[in-house]
């Protein structure tokens, strides 16, 4: 296959991928809140983005510390287990009700598949189907139990830290080789090959050419299942098939290599912006196919920020991802709001506080 189309397949399906939790994620977000599933009680108090940010900063340090004495496994087991446990989220509601002892025992039969299939066979396929289900899972959550401006505020600190933890410390290089050899879903796989195998490659290293930054991005979030490798940017880096590979392969342009990386929290942190101005939108806004039109028009500024970093990823640029995605789902978000008639107070959820 040509290359460029290698990749445009290949951006194709990165933006199947986020299209898929944004829309899971509007689906959820009034059968979650019927089921009980809003975590906070007050949605609209901005120290519920605080607390995010902390369990954020708090997990990230975690894994960095059991990456450096050897407990990869256990981490391993743990975002298997969050993968499982969000995706039960969904299940309870798609699956035929089959009850055993209070258990819906179809739902918790496909969780506990998706989390096998994780654990004895992480190809590149297992790992996107299951970061798709999660990711939808934990946006939806997330969006019915962050208010407009706990939202905001969520996109726009871990945009800053997104930006400085790869393009000051550099500590998420770490963490994403890491998170790399752990094969799960925490990075989504994207292969610009027929023949590629996510088993069969070796683990592609984080760091650029020159010791820049590669463009590995996984803006994610806390132990709830939605982060575990925060932030990043998107990774083209692919894996090698030799051991040692030749000079020439080390070099190769992103169109040469044989897959795409893009964390999971890239598609996630965006989405709960969208996912809380549909759920959180004013009585009577305008809508588009029945979604308020904020929260349309943030979807657009999320796919618009996903082009920049896709078109830059790919002329070979390292980037972090949320600063793009996050700006231009904001960016949408306020534009939207502004064209249904929602007074700018009200769209930044100011509402209570002037």
């Amino acid at each position: 296959m040509d290359r460029r189309w290698r990749a445009v397949a290949g951006c194709t399906l990165i933006g199947f991928i986020f299209l898929f939790v944004q829309v899971g994620a509007l689906a959820l977000v009034e059968p979650f809140k019927t089921a009980g599933y809003q975590a906070v009680e007050d949605p609209s108090d901005p120290t519920n983005s605080i607390v995010y940010v902390g369990a954020i900063l708090l997990a990230t340090g975690g894994m960095l510390l059991a990456f450096k004495y050897d407990a990869d496994q256990l981490i391993r087991g743990l975002i298997v287990f969050s993968s499982a446990w969000l995706s039960l989220y969904i299940f309870r509601l798609v699956a035929p009700p089959v009850y055993v002892g209070g258990f819906n025992v179809v739902a918790l039969a496909l969780a506990t598949l998706l989390g096998v299939a994780l654990l004895v066979y992480p190809e590149w396929y297992v790992i996107d189907t299951a970061g798709a289900v999660m990711g939808a899972a934990a946006a939806g959550l997330f969006g019915i139990s962050f208010g407009i401006l706990p939202a905001l505020l969520l996109l726009s600190v871990l945009a800053v830290y997104d930006a400085i933890s790869v393009y000051g410390t550099e500590h998420m290089l770490t963490l994403a080789s890491g998170v790399m050899d752990l094969r799960v879903p925490v990075v989504l796989v994207i292969p610009l090959s027929l023949s590629y195998s996510f088993l069969d490659a070796t683990t592609p290293d984080p760091a650029g050419e020159d010791g820049e930054t590669a463009e590995t991005d996984d803006g994610g979030a806390s132990e709830t299942g939605d982060d575990e490798a925060d932030e990043t940017g998107a990774d083209d880096a692919a894996p090698a098939t030799d051991a040692e590979p030749a000079d020439d392969e080390m070099h190769q342009g992103p169109l040469e290599r044989d897959a795409l990386f893009i964390g999971l929290g890239d598609a996630i942190i965006p989405a709960i912006l969208v996912a809380s101005a549909a759920f959180f939108a004013p009585a009577g806004v305008r809508t588009v196919l029945g979604v308020p039109l904020p929260a349309v028009t943030a979807m657009v500024g999320t796919f618009l920020g996903l082009a920049v970093l896709l078109w830059l990823v790919l002329k070979g640029r390292a980037h972090a991802g949320l600063p793009l995605l996050n700006g231009g789902t904001i960016a949408g978000y306020l534009l939207g709001a502004v064209v249904a008639g929602i007074g700018l107070v009200e769209a930044l959820g100011l509402t209570p506080y002037v």
